[in-house]
């Protein structure tokens, strides 16, 4: 069997056991076993437990931002383009359960530099995001004054906002006691909650405290 294939294998495994047994808890033997392969060729292939779970980590982050940049139909309209990437997201998820736990559970918790990895990977994402944020804000008739005020620190807030809620409710549709939404769900979700308030922002309808302040 070619070495990269064997690799991806012991990657395999290993994503699953790290998900579901956790960083500590998880063996080399357990993955070895998951694998078919003998404790020493992994080590061989990955060297350590630590060299491991990293490979891991990023295969899974590098996986999860291409299925987003692969979903999007860059051809449609914007409210039809962010769609496809907040569904692409979704059904990556959804398809990836270990390898979602791995990124949002046990990197984030197990520390640098592996929080570091899944920081990065949600920079970028929250980047492409904004992007296509900008890009609906020039597309719409809202005006220079607007569109300038989008391209700017306002859509970055806005990504991070749309980025926080989609990793939440993800993390609601892969509880395994179930009751979750489907991936097209989720996405239309928060399509709902998102796409209305932005509407309103590219009409300058802007919400103020001083204007539905109380007394």
């Amino acid at each position: 069997m070619p070495r990269a294939v064997r690799e991806q294998q012991m990657l395999d495994a290993a994503v699953r056991t790290f998900a579901r047994r956790g960083y500590r808890n998880a063996s080399m033997d357990d993955i070895a076993e998951l694998a078919g392969v003998s404790k020493p060729l992994v080590y061989l292939y990955l060297n350590s437990k630590d060299e491991l779970f990293a490979a891991c980590v990023r295969r899974e982050a590098a996986a999860l931002v291409a299925a987003i940049r692969a979903a999007v139909e860059h051809d449609a309209p914007a409210d039809r383009r962010l769609w496809s990437g907040l569904h692409g997201f979704f059904a990556h998820t959804a398809e990836h359960p270990d390898g979602w736990t791995l990124l949002h559970v046990q990197a984030r918790t197990h520390g640098d530099p592996f929080a570091l990895e899944v920081a990065a990977m949600r920079v970028e994402i929250v980047e492409f995001v904004t992007h296509l944020l900008a890009v609906a804000a020039r597309e719409s008739a809202c005006g220079p004054a607007r569109a300038r005020r989008m391209t700017g620190g306002e859509a970055s807030g806005l990504a991070h906002a749309l980025v926080g809620a989609a990793e939440s409710l993800a993390e609601w549709a892969s509880d395994p006691a179930g009751g979750g939404p489907s991936a097209e769900e989720a996405a239309a979700t928060l399509m709902n909650f998102a796409w209305a308030g932005l509407g309103n922002l590219l009409r300058g309808e802007r919400w103020s405290p001083g204007e539905h302040a109380r007394g």
